[in-house]
């Protein structure tokens, strides 16, 4: 009877040892995985305007050489993602059997260029650990009304003068939102991005309906069933949610960057993000637009910042965008905080830092490129772009 006493007391020394032990290395262990967080995403905008800029009318040996140069300054600050405008006006910069070549980079549309920029860059930045994103307008042709400056090898040549084309006077030329054909098309155009490039993700900017009288004629059919609001925002949805799933099957991402005003996004582009940031399937990623200083009166960055946050419901990640190209410049619809980004030069930095404590942040964006680099004389800014790569590098 002792004996057995015994061995139940020896037993129950061991077991309580082992648990203890083991508990001590979970207790080590566990929240340390616990805290590991995701890689902060440090993206810049690198649009139309800067490929011009930098690259029209060089040679190949030349534009490898500005690859690199902008790699290479983007890795040596910390930055880990660009947006790459790859199709600003339904044209391309990618050798494509869909679209005709930009004149981003060739003088006039459709030109043959001398080797694969985007599979270059692509390549470049992936081996200094730099995600690249294809920044689309879906639905931007033109942001002039020059008909004549579309080439025939370009999609829109043969639907001018159809519903699925609108000329918008003193506002450009787009393919209209509520046609089937077009948003075929631009599924089509993604679907051939990523079969035959090895980008990070697709990215759609602000740029959705252009106004509210380019559909007139397909919502006649609709118009007892729901308002030309409702009818606006389905025709959105629709193509986001079509571009998720075509851009999941490879494995992809998808993130959209809509105005940092929650409300124009309803009166004016009819992009539906409180269904976005609420339903699954239809973004990874938003990068709302909060291009408003501290002391802005009308859209205060920190309330904002907050009042996006508050909207996600689902998985979906908070990227913000940051005005960079305001520093030391007046911002005329802030009101009474008119003059904060010419009297501070440390408003992004500190933008960083309070986008970091909110709960669904994973990283920022700066808009856009050359406000990184600029040689003007805007002494805001410089000061402003040394606060941010301080930070950076901490």
């Amino acid at each position: 009877m002792i004996q057995k006493k015994y061995i139940l007391t020896f037993i129950l020394v061991v077991v309580f040892g082992l648990t203890t032990f083991f508990a001590t290395i979970c207790k080590v262990e566990l929240p340390e995985a616990k805290e590991k967080l995701v890689e902060e995403r440090r993206a810049v905008f690198l649009s139309y305007i800067e490929i011009e800029k930098y690259f029209q009318g060089l040679n190949e040996e030349d534009t490898k050489k500005k690859i690199d140069e902008i790699l290479n300054f983007l890795e040596s600050h910390h930055f880990n993602m660009i947006l790459l405008q790859v199709r600003s006006f339904s044209d391309a910069i990618y050798p494509s059997k869909i679209y005709p070549m930009s004149k981003t980079l060739v003088q006039e549309e459709g030109e043959k260029y001398p080797f694969d920029f985007l599979a270059y860059f692509i390549k470049k930045s992936h081996q200094k650990g730099i995600e690249v994103h294809a920044w689309i307008n879906p639905y931007r042709i033109r942001s002039n009304t020059n008909v004549s400056s579309i080439s025939p090898k370009n999609p829109a040549y043969s639907w001018l003068g159809t519903s699925n084309v609108k000329v918008i006077e003193n506002q450009g030329i787009y393919y209209n939102p509520a046609s089937l054909e077009v948003e075929n098309l631009i599924i089509k155009g993604i679907e051939e991005l990523i079969e035959n490039y090895s980008i990070d993700g697709i990215h759609f900017d602000d740029y959705f309906y252009p106004n509210d009288t380019i559909d007139e004629e397909e919502y006649q059919e609709y118009q007892m069933t729901m308002t030309k609001e409702e009818f606006h925002l389905a025709n959105i949805n629709q193509l986001v949610r079509r571009v998720y799933d075509t851009v999941h099957k490879k494995g992809l991402i998808f993130g959209i960057s809509p105005e940092g005003n929650i409300e124009n996004n309803y009166q004016r582009n009819y992009a539906d993000v409180k269904t976005w940031l609420k339903e699954d399937g239809y973004i990874d990623y938003i990068m709302p637009q909060i291009y408003y200083g501290f002391e802005n009166q009308v859209k205060p960055f920190k309330n904002t910042l907050l009042e996006w946050n508050s909207l996600i419901q689902n998985q979906v990640k908070l990227i913000p965008a940051l005005a960079l190209y305001k520093s030391g410049l007046p911002d005329q619809y802030a009101k009474s905080g008119e003059k904060e980004w010419q009297e501070n030069t440390d408003i992004i930095k500190r933008e960083i830092e309070e986008s970091r404590k909110v709960s669904n942040y994973q990283g920022f964006s700066l808009f856009r490129y050359d406000f990184l680099v600029s040689e003007a004389e805007n002494t805001n800014l410089k000061s402003e772009r040394e606060h941010i790569f301080q930070l950076l590098k901490e």
